[in-house]
C-alpha cells in the first residue's frame, strides 16, 4: 500500500466513526469511500452496529453488500442522517468538483438528502481554486453534441468521456462531458450557467453543501 492509499484508508476509517447506531447513511463512491465502507462493515460484524445505507453507484452497492451493510432506497427513506463521500477537488470555501468516477448525479442526490455531508480526501485534492481537474457534466445522450457546443461558449472545450473507445454510460444511462475550464473563480455562477442549458442533467460542482472535510495529511488527519 503506497502513501496515498494509506491516507485514504486513514480518513475512510475516521469518517466511519461518525456513523452512529440507527443512522441512515448515504454511501458515496470512489477509492477513499471503499475504506469507509470496509470499516462500517467491520463495526456491523464486531459491534452489532445497526444502519441502513443508500449507495451512490452500482459499484458502491456491490462493496456495501460485500461488507454486510443493509441497503435501502428513497421509496423507504426521505432523509439521510449523514452522507460520506470523496471529491476530486476541494477549494478554500469547501466547494467541490466531483464526478471523476461518473457517479456525480446520484452523489449529489444523497448529499442534498443528508443532514450532514462529510467529504473524505487526501491532501492532494485540496486546492485554492477549483478547475485544474476537468469539470464533469452529466448530459443526455440524445443531444450531447449540441450540449457540448453550448458549454463551450462558457470557456472550455468539452470532451466526451469514453470507455474502450465507446461513450462511457453512467448508471443513469447518460453520458459525461469533461470540461477543462482550468480555473473556476466563481463556481456558483458557472454551475447555474451550465445547468440552464437544456440537455444537462447535473454538474460536478457541489456548492455550499459540505458540513465537514476530513483531510489525510502526511503526519495527521485534519478536520475542517
Amino acid at each position: 500500500m503506497n502513501e496515498q492509499d494509506k491516507l485514504k484508508k486513514a480518513v475512510g476509517e475516521k469518517a466511519a466513526t461518525m456513523v452512529k447506531d440507527g443512522m441512515k447513511v448515504g454511501l458515496g463512491s470512489g477509492s477513499t469511500v471503499y475504506w469507509m465502507i470496509r470499516s462500517l462493515g467491520e463495526r456491523i460484524q464486531k459491534d452489532g452496529l445497526k444502519i441502513e445505507g443508500i449507495p451512490s453507484s452500482n459499484q458502491t452497492a456491490i462493496w456495501a453488500e460485500e461488507a454486510g451493510i443493509p441497503l435501502t432506497d428513497f421509496s423507504h427513506v426521505k432523509e439521510l442522517d449523514i452522507t460520506i463521500d470523496g471529491a476530486d477537488e476541494v477549494d478554500a470555501n469547501n466547494h467541490l468538483i466531483k464526478g471523476g468516477g461518473a457517479a456525480l448525479f446520484r452523489e449529489k442526490v444523497i448529499a442534498q438528502a443528508a443532514k450532514e455531508f462529510v467529504i473524505i480526501v487526501d491532501q492532494s485534492k485540496i486546492v485554492d481554486t477549483l478547475g485544474e481537474f476537468s469539470l464533469p457534466v452529466e448530459v443526455l445522450p440524445f443531444s450531447w453534441h449540441r450540449t457540448a457546443n453550448e458549454i463551450s461558449k462558457l470557456g472550455c472545450v468539452p470532451t466526451l468521456r469514453v470507455n474502450e473507445e465507446e461513450p462511457l454510460v453512467t448508471d443513469n444511462g447518460n453520458y459525461i462531458l469533461d470540461c477543462p475550464f482550468k480555473v473556476i473563480p466563481f463556481p456558483d455562477k458557472l454551475n447555474k450557467e451550465i445547468k440552464s442549458i437544456v440537455g444537462v442533467i447535473e454538474t460536478g460542482l457541489f456548492i455550499d453543501m459540505v458540513t465537514t472535510v476530513i483531510v489525510g495529511e502526511k503526519d495527521n488527519i485534519n478536520i475542517k
